[in-house]
């Protein structure tokens, strides 16, 4: 079963609709439902089957029983879809009671954890005080980020050797690419040691395991006010 009942075809839709109508006639309760629901529902079946036989009928198919058929078709459909959403948001309602009332079960979503890998941080050039970095997962079959990851939070710190406490890093901010760049403000002195790290960030917002630090000598002068209006 790809799909709910009523969504089929005309034929799945009236068998659909008199299983549905049977089952909820005595059994409303169970499904969540009230006993106004399942009257009017059983109702629309009625009127469903009868037009239904009156259009396949070699010696009653007209145009006029066809359109009664298809508004019957119609009419039904949006009143299973309304109780649909209510059977499915009782959470007593068993995937095992959906499916026998030609319902598709529950939808399971795994939710995704957080990331468990740190990336590897490349620095691919260095141009002044501009950095262009590559970020990728550590395994070899696949070098983009890690699954289940949108981005990378990158960090920064500047001295002779990385600090031992995470909160001496600068933030440098966010990047959903694998290939970014940062740009050192003036206040960096050129020659100065830069230690850079990384962490996967989730959809969710997780954070991975930071990466092992990585170092480049700032090179070049100050940044043009140009530069850095840009």
């Amino acid at each position: 079963m790809a799909r709910n009942f009523y969504y089929g075809n005309g034929a799945t839709v009236v068998a659909g609709s008199a299983n549905f109508a049977s089952l909820i006639a005595t059994g409303f309760a169970s499904y969540g439902l009230t006993s106004a629901q399942s009257t009017s529902f059983g109702t629309l079946n009625t009127a469903l089957q009868s037009a239904y036989s009156a259009a396949i009928e070699p010696t009653t198919r007209t145009r006029v029983t066809i359109t009664t058929k298809n508004q019957a078709i119609k009419t039904l459909r949006a009143s299973a879809i309304l109780l649909a959403k209510i059977i499915y948001a009782t959470p007593t309602v068993t995937d095992a009671q959906l499916v026998g009332l030609g319902l598709l079960p529950r939808s399971s979503r795994t939710p995704v954890p957080a990331p468990t890998t740190a990336p590897v941080v490349e620095v691919r050039s260095v141009s002044g005080r501009l950095v262009n970095l590559r970020l990728h997962s550590a395994d070899s079959e696949r070098r983009g980020m890690e699954h289940g990851a949108r981005g990378a939070n990158v960090y920064s710190y500047v001295g002779a050797t990385p600090p031992t406490d995470p909160r001496d890093y600068h933030f440098e901010g966010m990047t959903t690419r694998t290939i970014t760049q940062i740009l050192f403000p003036n206040a960096v002195a050129s020659g100065a040691t830069v230690w850079l790290s990384a962490c996967w960030v989730s959809a969710r917002g997780q954070l991975g395991p930071a990466s092992a630090p990585v170092n480049f000598t700032l090179q070049g002068g100050a940044v043009l006010p140009e530069a850095e209006a840009a």
